[in-house]
Protein backbone atom coordinates (compact mmCIF):
# COMPACT_ATOMS: atom_id res chain seq x y z
CA UNK A 1 0.00 0.00 0.00
CA UNK A 2 0.74 3.75 -0.31
CA UNK A 3 1.39 5.82 2.77
CA UNK A 4 -1.49 7.90 1.68
CA UNK A 5 -3.81 5.53 1.50
CA UNK A 6 -3.66 5.14 5.57
CA UNK A 7 -3.23 8.83 5.94
CA UNK A 8 -6.55 9.46 4.32
CA UNK A 9 -8.55 6.57 6.09
CA UNK A 10 -6.78 8.18 9.45
CA UNK A 11 -8.12 11.18 8.28
CA UNK A 12 -11.95 10.15 7.89
CA UNK A 13 -11.72 8.86 11.24
CA UNK A 14 -10.22 11.56 12.99
CA UNK A 15 -9.98 14.74 10.60
CA UNK A 16 -6.99 17.23 10.88
CA UNK A 17 -9.62 19.85 10.81
CA UNK A 18 -11.18 18.57 14.55
CA UNK A 19 -7.63 19.66 15.67
CA UNK A 20 -7.04 22.25 18.20
CA UNK A 21 -5.97 25.42 16.48
CA UNK A 22 -2.25 25.81 15.63
CA UNK A 23 -1.61 22.25 16.37
CA UNK A 24 0.79 20.71 13.99
CA UNK A 25 -1.05 17.15 12.95
CA UNK A 26 -0.51 15.19 9.82
CA UNK A 27 2.15 14.70 7.35
CA UNK A 28 5.80 15.26 9.41
CA UNK A 29 7.66 14.35 6.55
CA UNK A 30 8.54 12.15 3.58
CA UNK A 31 6.69 11.23 0.45
CA UNK A 32 3.32 10.45 1.32
CA UNK A 33 3.06 8.49 -2.10
CA UNK A 34 5.91 6.38 -1.22
CA UNK A 35 4.82 2.34 -0.92
CA UNK A 36 5.32 1.28 2.50
CA UNK A 37 5.44 -2.12 4.04
CA UNK A 38 5.99 -2.01 8.06
CA UNK A 39 4.42 0.96 9.91
CA UNK A 40 5.38 1.39 13.67
CA UNK A 41 3.31 3.01 16.39
CA UNK A 42 4.85 5.34 18.63
CA UNK A 43 4.35 7.96 21.34
CA UNK A 44 7.38 10.16 20.50
CA UNK A 45 9.56 10.65 17.53
CA UNK A 46 12.74 10.63 19.20
CA UNK A 47 16.89 9.55 17.87
CA UNK A 48 16.28 6.50 19.58
CA UNK A 49 12.82 5.42 18.26
CA UNK A 50 14.34 6.75 14.36
CA UNK A 51 17.51 3.91 15.06
CA UNK A 52 14.72 1.49 16.64
CA UNK A 53 12.60 1.93 13.49
CA UNK A 54 15.90 1.57 10.73
CA UNK A 55 16.51 -1.55 12.58
CA UNK A 56 13.34 -3.07 12.30
CA UNK A 57 12.96 -1.39 8.75
CA UNK A 58 9.87 0.41 9.43
CA UNK A 59 9.07 3.10 6.28
CA UNK A 60 6.00 5.18 7.94
CA UNK A 61 6.27 6.23 11.58
CA UNK A 62 2.69 7.08 13.13
CA UNK A 63 3.06 8.52 16.58
CA UNK A 64 0.80 10.98 18.42
CA UNK A 65 3.19 13.65 19.65
CA UNK A 66 4.09 15.68 16.12
CA UNK A 67 7.42 15.49 15.29
CA UNK A 68 7.91 18.93 14.66
CA UNK A 69 6.53 21.44 16.80
CA UNK A 70 8.36 24.22 15.39
CA UNK A 71 10.39 24.80 12.63
CA UNK A 72 14.12 24.37 12.81
CA UNK A 73 15.98 27.45 11.77
CA UNK A 74 18.73 25.39 9.96
CA UNK A 75 19.80 21.80 8.91
CA UNK A 76 22.96 21.45 11.05
CA UNK A 77 23.66 18.06 11.17
CA UNK A 78 25.68 18.31 14.19
CA UNK A 79 22.00 19.14 16.30
CA UNK A 80 20.42 15.54 17.20
CA UNK A 81 17.63 16.65 16.35
CA UNK A 82 18.17 17.71 12.50
CA UNK A 83 20.42 14.34 12.61
CA UNK A 84 17.69 13.15 13.12
CA UNK A 85 15.57 14.61 10.12
CA UNK A 86 18.49 13.18 8.27
CA UNK A 87 18.61 9.22 8.93
CA UNK A 88 14.66 9.44 8.56
CA UNK A 89 15.19 10.54 4.79
CA UNK A 90 17.95 9.08 4.60
CA UNK A 91 16.30 5.35 5.33
CA UNK A 92 12.97 6.54 3.41
CA UNK A 93 11.10 6.64 6.32
CA UNK A 94 7.48 8.79 6.72
CA UNK A 95 6.64 10.20 9.48
CA UNK A 96 2.76 11.30 10.90
CA UNK A 97 1.23 12.90 13.50
CA UNK A 98 -2.12 12.58 15.24
CA UNK A 99 -2.40 15.29 18.11
CA UNK A 100 -5.39 16.70 19.19
CA UNK A 101 -7.47 15.43 16.52
CA UNK A 102 -6.38 11.73 18.36
CA UNK A 103 -7.34 13.45 21.77
CA UNK A 104 -10.72 14.77 20.29
CA UNK A 105 -11.88 12.07 18.06
CA UNK A 106 -14.43 9.96 19.73
CA UNK A 107 -12.82 6.43 20.14
CA UNK A 108 -9.70 8.12 20.27
CA UNK A 109 -7.17 9.02 23.47
CA UNK A 110 -9.20 10.42 25.87
CA UNK A 111 -12.09 7.07 25.66
CA UNK A 112 -8.52 4.91 25.49
CA UNK A 113 -7.42 6.07 29.25
CA UNK A 114 -10.95 5.95 30.38
CA UNK A 115 -11.37 2.69 29.28
CA UNK A 116 -8.25 1.50 30.94
CA UNK A 117 -9.46 3.23 34.77
CA UNK A 118 -12.87 1.28 33.86
CA UNK A 119 -14.72 4.26 33.65
CA UNK A 120 -18.63 4.27 32.53
CA UNK A 121 -21.38 6.52 31.85
CA UNK A 122 -18.89 9.04 29.94
CA UNK A 123 -19.26 12.42 29.00
CA UNK A 124 -16.58 15.42 27.22
CA UNK A 125 -14.79 17.33 29.67
CA UNK A 126 -13.85 20.21 26.97
CA UNK A 127 -16.67 21.50 24.83
CA UNK A 128 -15.70 20.24 21.31
CA UNK A 129 -18.06 21.09 17.92
CA UNK A 130 -18.91 18.53 15.36
CA UNK A 131 -17.65 16.08 13.19
CA UNK A 132 -16.95 16.74 9.70
CA UNK A 133 -18.37 13.64 8.26
CA UNK A 134 -19.79 11.93 10.62
CA UNK A 135 -21.66 14.81 12.26
CA UNK A 136 -20.97 13.67 15.98
CA UNK A 137 -20.16 15.85 18.70
CA UNK A 138 -16.97 15.75 20.58
CA UNK A 139 -15.03 17.12 22.75
CA UNK A 140 -11.57 16.78 24.49
CA UNK A 141 -11.20 15.03 27.67
CA UNK A 142 -13.75 12.11 29.74
CA UNK A 143 -16.08 12.29 32.92
CA UNK A 144 -17.17 9.00 34.12
CA UNK A 145 -17.86 7.08 37.31
CA UNK A 146 -15.77 4.15 39.00
CA UNK A 147 -17.52 1.06 39.94
CA UNK A 148 -17.42 1.98 43.49
CA UNK A 149 -15.58 4.39 45.30
CA UNK A 150 -11.91 4.79 46.46
CA UNK A 151 -9.94 7.08 49.16
CA UNK A 152 -7.53 9.19 47.68
CA UNK A 153 -4.66 6.29 48.40
CA UNK A 154 -6.26 3.73 47.02
CA UNK A 155 -6.95 5.89 43.71
CA UNK A 156 -3.77 6.47 43.87
CA UNK A 157 -2.58 3.14 43.45
CA UNK A 158 -5.13 2.08 41.39
CA UNK A 159 -4.14 4.71 38.54
CA UNK A 160 -0.45 3.52 38.85
CA UNK A 161 -1.28 0.30 38.68
CA UNK A 162 -3.66 0.78 35.24
CA UNK A 163 -0.84 3.07 33.55
CA UNK A 164 1.93 1.01 34.74
CA UNK A 165 3.91 3.59 36.19
CA UNK A 166 6.56 3.42 38.43
CA UNK A 167 5.50 7.10 40.61
CA UNK A 168 2.92 9.55 40.47
CA UNK A 169 2.41 12.82 42.21
CA UNK A 170 -1.16 13.28 43.88
CA UNK A 171 -2.57 16.75 44.83
CA UNK A 172 -5.19 16.32 47.77
CA UNK A 173 -5.55 18.83 50.62
CA UNK A 174 -7.98 16.57 52.35
CA UNK A 175 -8.96 12.99 52.27
CA UNK A 176 -12.25 11.84 50.71
CA UNK A 177 -13.96 9.25 48.47
CA UNK A 178 -13.48 9.41 44.95
CA UNK A 179 -15.64 7.91 42.40
CA UNK A 180 -16.21 10.76 40.01
CA UNK A 181 -13.25 10.85 38.00
CA UNK A 182 -12.53 13.07 34.89
CA UNK A 183 -9.23 12.46 32.86
CA UNK A 184 -7.37 14.63 30.40
CA UNK A 185 -4.72 12.77 28.24
CA UNK A 186 -1.04 14.66 28.15
CA UNK A 187 -0.75 18.18 29.27
CA UNK A 188 -4.08 19.18 30.98
CA UNK A 189 -3.46 21.26 34.24
CA UNK A 190 -5.24 24.60 33.20
CA UNK A 191 -8.60 22.87 32.73
CA UNK A 192 -8.86 21.80 36.18
CA UNK A 193 -11.97 23.89 37.27
CA UNK A 194 -13.50 21.98 34.00
CA UNK A 195 -13.16 19.18 36.41
CA UNK A 196 -14.60 21.27 39.25
CA UNK A 197 -17.30 22.50 37.01
CA UNK A 198 -18.09 18.59 36.40
CA UNK A 199 -18.51 17.97 39.94
CA UNK A 200 -15.40 15.22 39.27
CA UNK A 201 -14.24 13.43 43.05
CA UNK A 202 -10.32 13.70 41.21
CA UNK A 203 -8.84 14.28 38.68
CA UNK A 204 -6.14 12.79 35.96
CA UNK A 205 -3.74 14.70 33.50
CA UNK A 206 0.00 15.11 33.27
CA UNK A 207 2.22 17.88 33.78
CA UNK A 208 0.51 19.60 36.95
CA UNK A 209 2.06 22.57 37.84
CA UNK A 210 3.40 23.99 41.61
CA UNK A 211 0.63 27.00 41.83
CA UNK A 212 -1.89 25.09 39.66
CA UNK A 213 -1.52 21.93 42.66
CA UNK A 214 -2.32 24.88 45.35
CA UNK A 215 -5.52 26.09 43.01
CA UNK A 216 -6.65 22.91 42.60
CA UNK A 217 -6.39 22.05 46.26
CA UNK A 218 -8.58 25.86 47.00
CA UNK A 219 -10.86 24.42 44.87
CA UNK A 220 -11.89 20.89 46.65
CA UNK A 221 -10.33 18.79 43.71
CA UNK A 222 -8.40 15.42 44.26
CA UNK A 223 -5.85 15.60 40.98
CA UNK A 224 -3.61 12.42 40.32
CA UNK A 225 -0.40 12.97 38.28
CA UNK A 226 1.21 10.24 36.52
CA UNK A 227 3.05 11.82 34.19
CA UNK A 228 2.13 12.86 30.27
CA UNK A 229 4.17 9.38 29.56
CA UNK A 230 0.74 7.92 30.73
CA UNK A 231 -0.39 8.78 26.93
CA UNK A 232 1.91 6.08 25.84
CA UNK A 233 -0.77 3.96 25.41
CA UNK A 234 -1.65 4.86 22.39
CA UNK A 235 1.14 2.58 21.01
CA UNK A 236 -0.72 -0.45 21.47
CA UNK A 237 -4.11 0.94 20.66
CA UNK A 238 -2.92 2.69 17.59
CA UNK A 239 -1.52 -1.12 16.49
CA UNK A 240 -4.66 -2.84 17.39
CA UNK A 241 -7.07 -0.06 15.57
CA UNK A 242 -4.32 -0.47 12.34
CA UNK A 243 -4.03 -4.37 12.32
CA UNK A 244 -8.50 -3.84 12.39
CA UNK A 245 -8.29 -1.32 9.22
CA UNK A 246 -6.13 -4.27 7.77
CA UNK A 247 -8.53 -6.71 8.17
CA UNK A 248 -11.30 -4.79 6.81
CA UNK A 249 -9.37 -3.24 3.77
CA UNK A 250 -7.04 -5.76 2.62
CA UNK A 251 -3.79 -4.27 3.28
CA UNK A 252 -0.92 -5.40 2.80
CA UNK A 253 1.40 -3.86 5.46
CA UNK A 254 3.19 -5.44 8.68
CA UNK A 255 2.40 -3.15 11.76
CA UNK A 256 4.55 -2.74 15.14
CA UNK A 257 4.87 -1.11 18.21
CA UNK A 258 7.62 0.64 19.49
CA UNK A 259 9.46 -0.71 22.55
CA UNK A 260 11.16 1.91 23.43
CA UNK A 261 10.10 4.45 26.48
CA UNK A 262 10.52 7.57 25.73
CA UNK A 263 9.79 8.83 29.22
CA UNK A 264 12.44 11.38 30.28
CA UNK A 265 11.88 11.01 34.14
CA UNK A 266 13.53 8.67 36.16
CA UNK A 267 11.93 8.33 39.52
CA UNK A 268 14.39 7.88 43.04
CA UNK A 269 13.24 7.03 46.50
CA UNK A 270 14.84 8.84 49.25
Amino acid sequence: MIAQELIDYFEQWAPKSIAEDGDPVGLQLGNPQQEIHKIMTTLDVRPEVVAEAIAQQVDFIFAHHPMIFRAPHNLDLSVPQNEMYAQLMKHDIVVYGAHTNLDNVNGGMNDWLSAQLELSGLEPLLAGGTHPITNEHYGMGRVGQLAQAMSVEQFGHYVAEKFDVPALRIVAGTEKQIQRVAVLGGSGGQFYLDAVNHQADAYVTGDISYHTGHDIIANGLVAVDPGHHFESICKAKLHLLFEQWKAAQGWQVEIIESKLSTEPFKFMMR
